[in-house]
């Protein structure tokens, strides 16, 4: 399994070899579904909240006697079948978190990984550098690269790529993400996967316990 490697002004300088373990293995799309799943409820805040008949303002007094007036019988204005009454079965804060086991989190990135690579929608960039933070750079190099426009993840290195992550965080459709915050969502959302450094896939091999 291979990869094109650019330099940063968008020109092929050659391909980069990757580790079959982690990016040519099978795709467990019930594991992947499951995974990316568990990341997305836990990315949920679960604040929606309705009042139930017990919080909305009113009630206390029948609106009206039993019998005798020709209308239904109402106990309450605080009733969820009256205007401005309350909610019945509504949404209420709840915590959406579920635990997603470590082994499975490495499997489901493998999955996400190889996916992507046999579709060629990952590629290098040899010797990712940013003076200073400036748009620019990144976005021109996107542009050279044939890959403005799309959904795009450019993974980097942790510490030592600070001005390359400010000045790519801005771009639209540009997610920027350190090499160990990486997940099986970021991948999957990503339309291409830009690895900062040739470096950076060792780093990955590694992270997974390959």
């Amino acid at each position: 399994m291979k990869a094109k490697l650019y330099q940063q002004n968008g020109t092929v300088k050659g391909e980069v070899n990757l580790p079959e373990s982690v990016f040519a293995a099978e795709v467990n799309e019930p594991l992947l579904h499951q995974v990316i799943k568990s990341y997305q409820a836990n990315q949920r805040q679960g604040t929606a909240k309705t009042k139930t008949r017990a919080e909305v303002s009113g009630g206390g007094k029948k609106p009206w006697r039993q019998k005798g007036t020709g209308r239904a019988r109402a106990g309450s204005n605080a009733s969820p079948i009256w205007v401005r009454g309350g909610k019945a079965f509504g949404a209420v804060p709840r915590d959406h978190y579920t635990v997603i086991p470590g082994k499975l989190k490495k499997l489901a990135l493998i999955s996400a990984l190889s996916s992507r690579a046999k579709n060629d929608c990952i590629v290098v960039v040899d010797l990712l550098n940013c003076d200073e933070p400036k748009t620019k750079v990144i976005a021109s190099m996107l542009e050279a690269m044939n890959l403005a426009g799309k959904k795009n993840l450019l993974i980097i290195d942790n510490g030592s790529a600070k001005n390359v992550f400010l000045s790519g965080r801005n771009i639209r459709d540009l997610d920027v993400r350190p090499v160990n915050e990486i997940n099986a969502l970021d991948i999957i959302s990503s339309d291409n996967i830009i690895f900062g450094g040739e470096a950076l896939i060792g780093r990955v091999e590694e992270a997974v316990g390959k």
